[in-house]
């Protein structure tokens, strides 16, 4: 993969990863937005249990009706889903920017957050001045933003194909279109328009009982194998004489699909060694945490320390869980960093593939305000300044 290798210290606040990691993403789990797919154990996703997201009215053109706008609806990819979610809630109860809980990091401050005052409408409320952006009424009331939002959580390649299949406005993946789905790049340019929110590390991790008895850092090489079945115990990599428990996500999920793209060469690359699937992330935290000489890749949100990530030697360069190391997981130059992508299609009603409703949702993410919260608080990679920028430039035009 080709990406700018700007690094993000200067954007990134400075702190250590198990500090930050702790709430294991819970923050993208409570809010106001409906769950739609199943939380159990699932084998892959062809797109046909896709869901419509809690939504009776899911269009991807720039509807309304008598009662105003539609309900923008998402669905897809547990790895998006806390970023999207967060935002969601935010939205859809369009505080007011006095509102400490929802603008600053001490309730009492008031809106503390860089970047929000410089937006040029520092007393409207959240969703009022971001739908206000591309033409929407501002309500002006709590909990009644110009249209509302609904994230639903299901994984990448339902999301992929809900959004494809008209089901969903947007369909929230981790891993690119044309690997989810099968497709051509030319394809997909015509299908779809991609837009990438922010950046996942994507750690590998394993069991509390293994990091404890030394086993913090892996060759690259050593992962593949462990994932191949070639190492079947940690006492082959410096470990305890315990047999390796080797978890995978769910085929055709994002974070399965990047994995294997950029640990093993190819997005269908055959994983002889693991032993079980999940379909969520959040089952992925569950059983590292549950499950003696257990090693598994998941999102950067979901870690913890009893799913600790650990060190991995690329070709000689070692990528640290911590920020702020020389080479870190949280920088655009670990081989394991993944787009976070949501995908809006293309339809003759919106040959340019993004609806307002879309446009204004997403121009909140793509701000210095957007990248603090819901990216970084969620302890994801903020994009660079160029690249919100060639992101914003996907948008329609600002009315």
């Amino acid at each position: 993969m080709t990406r700018e290798s700007e690094r993000f210290g200067d954007r990134v606040s400075r702190r250590k990863f198990l500090v930050a990691s702790g709430a294991i993403g819970v923050t993208g789990i409570a809010g106001c937005s409906s769950q739609s797919g199943s939380e159990t154990e699932t084998e892959g996703s062809s797109g046909e249990d896709a869901s419509t997201s809690g939504s009776t009215q899911s269009q991807s053109g720039s509807s309304s009706s008598s009662d105003g706008p539609s309900m923008l609806t998402a669905e897809g990819s547990s790895t998006v889903y806390p970023i999207a979610n967060k935002g969601s809630s935010y939205w859809n109860s369009n505080a007011p920017p006095s509102d400490g809980e929802y603008w600053g990091s001490n309730p009492e401050e008031g809106n503390t957050v860089p970047g929000w005052e410089a937006l040029g409408e520092p007393d409207m409320r959240l969703a009022d001045y971001f739908a206000s952006l591309y033409g929407f009424e501002p309500s002006g009331e709590q909990a009644t933003p110009p249209f509302p939002t609904s994230i639903g959580l299901s994984h990448s390649g339902t999301g992929c194909q809900s959004v494809v299949d008209g089901l969903v406005d947007i369909g929230n993946s981790s891993g690119p279109i044309t690997a989810e789905l099968g497709w051509s790049e030319s394809k997909a340019e015509e299908e779809v328009v991609d837009h990438v929110l922010g950046r996942d590390g994507q750690p590998v991790v394993v069991s509390g009982d293994v990091y404890d008895n030394g086993v913090q850092q892996l060759t690259g090489e050593e992962v593949r194998q462990i994932y191949q079945d070639e190492i079947t115990n940690w006492s082959e990599v410096g470990g305890p004489d315990q047999e390796i428990y080797v978890i995978g996500r769910a085929e055709g999920s994002g974070t399965d699909t990047s994995f294997r793209l950029n640990m093993l060469g190819s997005a269908d690359a055959p994983m002889p060694g693991v032993n079980t699937r999940f379909g969520q992330n959040q089952q992925v935290a569950t059983a590292v945490a549950q499950n003696e000489g257990a090693i598994a890749y998941m999102a950067l949100a979901f870690t913890s320390e009893s799913a600790p990530p650990i060190a991995i030697n690329f070709e000689g360069t070692v990528y640290e869980p911590d920020r702020d190391a020389e080479n870190t997981i949280f920088d655009s130059d670990y081989p394991l960093n993944r787009d976070l992508h949501q995908y809006t299609k293309i339809t003759d009603e919106t040959p340019e593939g993004t609806d307002m409703r879309e446009a204004a949702f997403m121009n909140m993410f793509l701000t210095d305000f957007g990248q603090q919260v819901f990216v970084e608080a969620n302890n994801y990679i903020p994009l660079p300044t160029s690249d919100i920028e060639s992101e914003k430039a996907k948008l329609p035009e600002q009315m």
